[in-house]
């Protein structure tokens, strides 16, 4: 069991002029379960790295203080159990199993008790796969609940979760929603959890504590209480309240010219004893919006990514077709950097992995040695539309999960693509955000853009696809 104290805590990022938090002051007493609310950028991620001790303090000024039964948060980490938002940033083994071990090992565990506790993480988040899975091998979702296991496998006194279903799908989101009622019932773990979805995680939790949009404290109490008493401005600032309903955008249904082909595609990674795709084809029209759906390891991340040019097939091709063919036929992982960027715009599962520059505006910008910068105004015109451009002069790295989403949606339409690739491209986001996404990506597509999206976000699906495109096994179905 931990006590978590934070007093008038506040964290800025270097290079950034304002706080992402400031002046906090709370107590959470010892098994408390805790959902962390707000808009997406008020800082709840910010938070959590706090209360882990993991706040670096040389990217940052820290004001305040942050104690874990009474002691600086720094000094007690060895309590602590923290799922991040991120899950690649937590793995650091090849083998899914080794992976886990690794933390109990770091422990100090005796070794007679980590293969048991390993075995018992992996089976309370519905891992599904042996100890010597490549870890490089798995779906975002399936990296996710890996991670998952390793914060559950020491039992900690303080568990941190970070968007813990973000990446997954529906049902694999139930089991562990269930898995972790399981694991902390008849214990005295306390637990801060931060989701934007919530509905599936309220049973778990006794207090909320909410974030206004500029990371100072809005509400703090029961459940019921808070949302009584403060709905109207949770929803206002954004939040996904338990109540709030998607808009419905739609548009288009239609079916424009087919300008992308996958021809027989198949694909196995380096170590992998069966194939991630089997014989996939499949043509993507302009004007027409198509979500690829399926559980987490179904394929979808990897069909994304053969797509948008990023990655050689063992077998078969993707071949841009009609006007954007290629003058020689090439396929698309064979084209240069250049006009396959102009041709095909991919945003990754993890945005972090496209940022190259060192500020928000330069990323936008930014095109490559060879090619043309991207007009100032065409800039500005996405920051503003991606509610952004108050940080335009910060690092990339240094936005909250659902920023820097929106930072990988605007660099690649920057680029003025004739297909966009989207991965996830909902998460992280907050009601507001969500629906001002999903807005933008509608309307690329009405202007006739073809548009594929990866994606376990129902609500988004019924809201702008126009087909749906079902893998399971790495096979259309």
């Amino acid at each position: 069991m931990s006590t978590v104290e934070l007093r008038d805590f506040g964290w800025r990022p270097s290079g950034r002029q304002a706080p992402t938090v400031s002046g906090v002051d709370l107590r959470i007493e010892r098994g408390e379960r805790v959902l962390l609310l707000g808009a997406s950028g008020s800082g709840k991620s910010t938070l959590l790295s706090a209360m882990a001790g993991l706040l670096d303090q040389d990217l940052g000024e820290q004001t305040g203080t942050v104690l874990i039964d009474g002691h600086e948060a720094a000094q007690s980490r060895d309590r602590v159990g923290i799922c991040f938002q991120d899950p690649q940033s937590q793995l650091v083994m090849a083998r899914a199993g080794d992976d886990v071990a690794f933390g109990l090992e770091n422990r100090g565990v005796p070794y007679q008790e980590i293969w048991p506790r390993v075995d018992k993480a992996l089976s309370m988040v519905n891992f599904g796969y042996e100890h010597d899975r490549f870890v490089h091998a798995l779906s975002g979702g399936e990296q996710q609940r890996l991670v998952l296991a390793g914060a559950l496998a020491y039992d900690p006194s303080l568990l941190l979760l970070d968007e813990p279903t973000a990446n997954l799908d529906p049902a694999q989101a139930d089991a562990i929603a269930d898995a972790l009622g399981a694991a902390l019932g008849g214990t005295d773990t306390t637990m801060v959890l931060v989701e934007h979805r919530i509905s599936k995680m309220l049973p778990l939790v006794d207090r909320v504590i909410a974030l206004n949009p500029d990371g100072t404290m809005l509400a703090d109490g029961p459940v019921r209480t808070v949302f009584a008493d403060h709905g109207e401005q949770l929803a206002r600032n954004g939040v996904w309240t338990p109540d709030a309903l998607a808009a419905p955008v739609r548009r288009s249904r239609g079916t424009g010219t087919t300008v992308l082909s996958a021809h027989h595609v198949d694909q196995r990674y380096t170590g992998a004893d069966e194939n991630a795709l089997n014989d996939v084809s499949l043509d993507i029209n302009a004007s027409q919006l198509t979500a690829l759906v399926g559980v987490n390891g179904s394929g979808k991340s990897t069909l994304a990514r053969l797509l948008g040019g990023l990655t050689a097939p063992k077998a078969g091709g993707v071949y841009a077709r009609g006007d954007l063919a290629h003058p020689r036929g090439k396929p698309l992982h064979r084209w240069r950097a250049g006009p396959l960027s102009e041709t095909v715009g991919s945003v990754f599962q993890n945005p972090e992995q496209q940022f190259v520059t060192a500020t928000v505006k330069e990323e936008l910008r930014h095109r490559g040695i060879r090619a043309a910068p991207v007009s100032p105004q065409r800039a500005d015109e996405l920051l503003e539309r991606l509610r952004l451009q108050h940080l335009a002069e910060a690092n990339p790295f240094t936005l909250s999960g659902g920023e820097a989403r929106r930072l990988s949606v605007a660099t690649v339409l920057a680029h003025s693509p004739d297909i966009v690739i989207l991965d996830e491209p909902t998460f992280g986001q907050d009601r507001r955000t969500w629906l001002e996404l999903v807005q933008l990506i509608a309307d690329l597509r009405d202007d006739g853009l073809a548009v594929v999206a990866a994606t376990h976000d129902e609500d988004f699906i019924e809201a702008v696809s126009d087909r749906t495109v079902r893998l399971s096994g790495g096979e259309l179905c």
